[in-house]
Order: structure tokens, then sequence, then C-alpha cells
């Protein structure tokens, strides 16, 4: 199991590598470009500086671990003004899931069951110790645990087994309609339930921005990079009420490099201008009204509830579980599993974690006093120190910045 893991991690982190290679090309390749927008971010920037004075810090919030790792890798922080703060928000579905479904899972491997797990989840700590164990990995040598790449692989692998198995479904609005596809046509086997953890990202955003603004003296989020990926599924729309509510910009990101920077420059103009619009930057890839037909699916298998996050607590209507008649696939109706309610969740971070704080983007990683201490890549405490979309992560694996180092110098910017 472990050699299994490893290769699991190393066929990941070398496809992402290759990805990685591309867009820094792509990237040095167009200097011209990013000299042209951070040209003007700056104009804008000095604009609002003489608005709201030197001090004043005009905070924007990315939701994606995707969109983090590119602001973060490709150092971008250090590209854009000082007085723009480019901050983390809830993007990592590993991260936020609660100790306690992991606390399940381990039982029911003890017990007997299959389980089907991602890489990330794989590895994710308990808060609890569960007969010894803290985590699935932990439990190889006594439970049949096995990684799997995507929902299919685990209903292909139950098939041939015909073991009683449980998939751990976690994920944000991106994976939801493979999931619901699979139920939807009854090609998931009756000895294989599913554990639906899928998180949905709207509400994360909403009570992260009421949490902010809940403490005067931390500068508000005054933009949103919302996530492109989860958008092609929900659309555009579904981040408007953000501009609407809360009367700032809302930009809809493509990934590398140049997306990002183009979304900061859109954030910055409407800022100036006065404006708080719902943007879509990603044209590529997202519409207004998203995938209709996925959508369909997933409010067909599924239905919305309310939803436990792991350090936050319940948040309103931003979890999916399956419909009643789909209860035979049902982990949680079928085979005793107890869904979290909310006086049963209790605060699950481990002792002197701020993984919580970083996720709502209230502190850095590097406020952490655990940060590349006791919590590293190789050995996580934490839960934003698994995923490669967690911040901790992020920050720890490819926080250099050097490419932004040697094209702002190129620049003159330092």
């Amino acid at each position: 199991m472990v050699s299994e893991m490893q290769n699991s991690e190393h066929s990941e982190l070398s496809n992402f590598l290759k990805v990685v290679n591309k867009i820094e090309s792509a990237f040095r390749e167009n200097r011209e470009l990013v000299s042209i927008i951070l040209k003007k971010i700056m104009e804008y920037s000095k604009k609002l500086e003489e608005a709201y004075g030197k001090e004043f810090k005009f905070k924007i919030m990315n939701f994606c671990g995707t969109h983090e790792w590119t602001i973060t890798h490709f150092g971008i922080r250090s590209l854009v003004p000082k007085n723009i703060e480019l901050v983390a928000g809830p993007g990592c579905p590993v991260c936020v899931t609660p100790s306690y479904f992991i606390e399940e899972a381990i039982k029911l491997a003890l017990d007997g069951f299959t389980i089907y797990t991602y890489g990330d989840t794989y590895r994710l700590r308990t808060v609890n110790s569960v007969r010894g164990y803290n985590s699935l990995s932990d439990v190889r040598s006594d439970g049949d645990v096995k990684i799997v790449t995507s929902f299919a692989e685990a209903i292909a692998d139950a098939r041939r087994s015909g073991r009683e198995s449980v998939f751990i479904g976690i994920g944000f609005e991106t994976v939801a309609p493979g999931y619901a596809s699979a139920i939807i046509r009854g090609i998931v086997p009756e000895n294989l339930k599913i554990m639906s953890l899928v998180k949905l990202t709207p509400p994360a955003m909403f009570y992260t921005l009421e949490i902010l603004r809940e403490k005067p003296t931390e500068p508000p989020v005054m933009g949103v990079i919302a996530p492109g990926h989860v958008s092609t599924i929900t659309g555009a729309k579904a981040w408007a009420v953000v501009s609407e509510n809360y009367g700032i910009p809302v930009v809809i990101s493509g990934f590398e490099p140049i997306d990002v920077l183009l979304s900061i420059l859109e954030i910055l103009k409407q800022l100036v201008k006065g404006e708080a619009k719902t943007v879509i930057e990603y044209k590529r890839a997202v519409t207004w009204h998203g995938d209709v037909r996925a959508q369909r699916i997933v409010a067909k298998a599924f239905r919305v509830v309310d939803d436990a996050w792991r350090g936050i607590g319940f948040l309103p209507e931003s979890g999916l579980r399956l419909r009643e008649e789909y209860r035979k696939i049902d982990a949680f109706a079928e085979i005793g599993v107890e869904d979290l309610k909310p006086d049963k969740w209790v605060y699950d971070l481990p002792p002197g974690c701020r993984c919580a704080e970083v996720t709502l983007g209230k502190a850095k990683p590097t406020d952490c006093p655990l940060f590349m201490r006791i919590c590293t890549p190789s050995k996580p405490y934490g839960p934003c120190m698994v995923s490669l979309e967690g911040a901790c992560a992020i920050w720890a694996r490819f926080g250099s910045g050097g490419l932004a180092d040697e094209i702002a110098k190129d620049l003159g910017l330092q």
C-alpha cells in the first residue's frame, strides 16, 4: 500500500510538473504582454492610493487552490504593488473535510469494508484516534484501503471484487456531475456505497466575506477571483450575488499567470470606476449559465444540505447528499454511518493548527507556528498541508517565486 501511494503521488506530481513547465514557458515568452498588464495595474493602484491613502490595503481573495498555486509559484505577490494584498480563501475540498468522516471511514475499513479514496484523503489525519489509527494510510496493514483517481475506477474495482465497499466522495461542484451521472445511470453496484462529502463553493464564499467584515481592524475583501473549474459547472451567475450583495468586483479567472494578472487588473479597474460587476475572464471555458445539463444531473441525484467544514463549523446549504431514491448505495442510509449534525460537531483541528484561519483568509500559512516545523508536506499535521490544493502545502512546496522575481527585474520593478 505504501508503494501504491508513492506511485500515485509520483505520477500526480510528474503530470503536474509537465503542465507547470508549459505554463512557465508561456509566461517567459509573453513578457511584453506581462509588462503592459503590470503597468496598467500600477496605474490603477496609484489612483486607488490617491483616493484611499498610502496605508490602505486592497485585499483580493481567491477561492481556488489552483489560483493560489499560480499566485504563489509564479510569485505574483511580488509583481503587484504593495497596496494590493492577495489572500487565499476556501479553495481546497480535502482541507475542509471534517475529521469525523475520516474517523468513520477508518472504522469501516477495520470492520471489513474496502475503502476507496483519493490520494490526498488517504493521508488526511484525524483529531481522534480510532483503535490506534489516525488516518486511512495508517490502516493499510489491518484494513483494505485503495487509492483511486476517479469514481469510475472505484466502481470497476468494486464490481470485480464483489466485496462490501465505500467510496469517499469528496470534492467541489466540479466532480459532482461525474458522481451523479454514474448514480443516475445505475452503474454503481449495490456492494459499493458512496459517502457523499461534496461541498458547494458559493456558501463558503458568502460566509468568508461575512466573517472578514466582522473584524473592522482587518482590511475588507475588495475583490474576488472566483474559481474557474467550478464555474464551468455553476456558471458565472453563481457569483453575481457577491457583486450585488457585497458591492465588490468578482472575476472568474483562468489559471495561467496572465489570467490571474488580467483578473487583478479588472478588479482594480472596477474599484477605480466605482463599479461592482461579475465578469468572466476565463471565457475559453466559462459561460454565464454554466453547464445546465450537468446542473440538472446533479440536482436529480443529490439534495442540498447544511454541511460541516473542518475547523469552521456548519454552513447553510453547503453540501450534497444522495436523494432518497438512491439510498441503496448511500453509506449514510444503508450501513449505519451516522451523518454529522450541528449538535454533534466539535472543533476538529489538531492543537496549534491554524488551518481554519488560513482557509478563511484571516492568516497566512507562515503565521502558523507549526508551518514547516512539525507540519511539512512529507509529514502533514494539519489538513491544509495534505493536499496540493491546500494553501500551506502550496506555500511549502512552491513558495519561492523565483520566476516572477526574474521577470520583475527585467521589467524594472525591483
